[in-house]
């Protein structure tokens, strides 16, 4: 086949994304600016004005950024570990760390909520050795719901990392230490800075996703709101749509912005790409 003609292959799903996907977008974002055929924003001030939505908005920050933050701590050695072993033991150790994703969020959430609630697994261990004398309140916190989302998207972050740790010739590393450079500050100036794609990739991967759950939050944060649950609510409950839309349009925005902040560190951290 010509290669003027390959571009045809990307119609079929170029259609499905632009029908199903990218003209509903717009015409979400598109009806949070009229009201009775008048152009407006004033949902938008509403939105922005009330207190308690913004507080509900900084929650969702807070909880996806600490979850980010946390599963790059926790992925990036395990995926260093992971990407210098033999083939047979990386396949193996790779799906144990996939194995999580095979149960479903709902049952993993129910899980959490039988170690950290009241009487849970956690309380008991620490009431029993002497450390808190009272059951600590962390079922039904942003605490709680951080600690789900990191158990749901850590593999993300691990596979984002592995594919691009293993690519990485272990020689450089060498070579800088036989030029005089520590193995921690050839570790910092080399791998790190190669492990920026795969770093980008798998913040993003998980922030969306933290931004965006609704079973975790529901389950493990109780009366705790994140945008996900306050969407949910104004759609399902309250069956208030135009405010749903001005919401999903506010997450779609908060998206954008935090994608091009990443972007922006990918630059510094890795300037020559």
């Amino acid at each position: 086949m010509k290669k003027r003609f390959l571009w045809l292959l990307l119609l079929p799903g170029l259609l499905f994304l632009t029908v199903f996907m990218i003209i509903p977008i717009f015409l979400t974002i598109g009806s949070t600016f009229f009201n009775e055929g008048q152009f407006t924003i004033q949902g938008y001030v509403k939105l922005l004005g009330d207190p308690y939505i913004l507080k509900i908005l900084l929650t969702t920050l807070e909880v996806s950024l600490v979850t980010t933050a946390v599963c790059i701590l926790i992925g990036f050695p395990t995926a260093y570990y992971i990407s210098k072993k033999k083939a047979r033991v990386k396949g193996i150790l790779l799906a144990l760390a996939l194995f999580p994703m095979l149960t479903s969020a709902i049952v993993r959430s129910f899980s959490w909520m039988v170690i950290l609630g009241k009487n849970g697994i956690v309380n008991n261990l620490l009431t029993g050795i002497g450390l808190v004398d009272e059951p600590l309140k962390i079922l039904y916190t942003p605490t709680a719901m951080m600690i789900g989302l990191i158990h749901l998207f850590l593999p993300l972050m691990i596979i984002s990392l592995v594919g691009v740790m293993e690519n990485i010739d272990g020689d450089l590393l060498r070579a800088s230490e036989s030029l005089g450079a520590s193995r921690l500050k050839g570790f910092m100036s080399i791998i790190v800075p190669l492990c920026v794609p795969g770093l980008i990739v798998g913040s993003i991967l998980v922030f969306v996703g933290s931004l965006t759950a609704y079973t975790t939050p529901q389950l493990l944060g109780g009366k705790q709101r994140v945008i996900a649950t306050f969407l949910y609510q104004n759609a399902m409950t309250l069956n208030d749509w135009t405010m749903a839309s001005i919401i999903a349009t506010v997450m779609i925005v908060v998206t954008f912005i935090i994608i091009g902040l990443m972007n922006q560190l990918a630059r510094k951290l890795n300037p020559k790409g």
